[in-house]
C-alpha cells in the first residue's frame, strides 16, 4: 500500500557525467545526493515524520526563513510503500513515520507520476541514497529519462531479486515520485 509521505522542492540536476545510462536525462531521485533539496531544512524542525513537508505553506515558510527563492526549484510530492525491505533477513517489514513529528500530508489535486525510486534509510530518519542514481544501478536496470523505475511491481521485484544488495546499506523503501505545482495543493480534510 502506498501512503502520502510529503513534499520537497529540489534543484533537479542533469545526468552526471559518470552515469553512463543513455536514456537518463536528469535525476528526480528522492535522495539529495545529486538533485539537492532547496535548503538544509532539518534544523528548522518543520518537517513531518517522513522527513518531508506536509504541505506547501510549511515548505514556503522554511524557504522564507532560509532566504531561499523557490522559483528555480521543482516541486515533488511523494508516496511511500508502508513496508521497507531488510536486505539481511530478505523480508518486508512495516514501518511508521517518526511519531514526534505531525504527519498530515495534503494531497495534490493534480499530480503527475514520474516513476518509482528505491531509497535507503539506514539511520531510519531522512532519505539517504537512491542507488539507481547514486550507485549507477540505472546502468543495469530499465529506468526512464528521470532515472526512475516504471512501476512499483518492478521496483519490488528488483529489490527482492537482490539487485540493490551491496549498493548502499538498507533498509530500502519504495517511493512513488510525482511532480506537481504549488497551486495544485490544498490541505487534507
Amino acid at each position: 500500500m502506498m501512503i502520502p509521505a510529503g513534499f520537497m522542492a529540489k534543484q533537479v540536476s542533469g545526468k552526471p557525467e559518470w552515469l553512463s545510462a543513455p536514456v537518463v536525462e536528469d535525476i528526480y531521485s528522492v535522495s539529495h545526493c545529486i538533485s539537492k533539496d532547496f535548503c538544509d531544512y532539518i534544523p528548522h524542525w518543520k518537517h513531518n515524520g517522513y522527513w518531508l513537508f506536509n504541505d506547501m505553506p510549511t515548505l514556503q515558510q522554511v524557504a522564507g526563513q532560509a532566504a531561499v527563492e523557490l522559483k528555480p526549484y521543482k516541486l515533488f510530492y511523494y508516496e511511500v510503500h508502508d513496508h521497507q525491505f531488510d536486505a539481511g533477513s530478505k523480508t518486508w517489514k512495516p514501518f511508521k513515520p517518526e511519531p514526534s513529528f505531525e504527519t498530515a500530508v495534503a494531497v495534490p489535486h493534480q499530480k503527475q507520476l514520474e516513476g518509482y525510486d528505491v531509497v535507503t534509510f539506514s539511520s531510519g530518519t531522512n532519505p539517504e541514497c537512491s542507488p539507481l542514481s547514486c550507485n549507477s544501478l540505472a546502468e543495469l536496470l530499465p529506468v526512464n529519462t528521470h532515472c526512475l523505475l516504471a512501476s512499483f511491481e518492478e521496483a519490488k521485484r528488483f529489490i527482492e531479486a537482490g539487485l540493490f544488495d551491496g549498493s548502499e546499506p538498507g533498509p530500502y523503501r519504495i517511493f512513488a515520485v510525482f511532480s506537481c505545482g504549488a497551486a495544485d495543493v490544498t490541505p487534507q480534510a
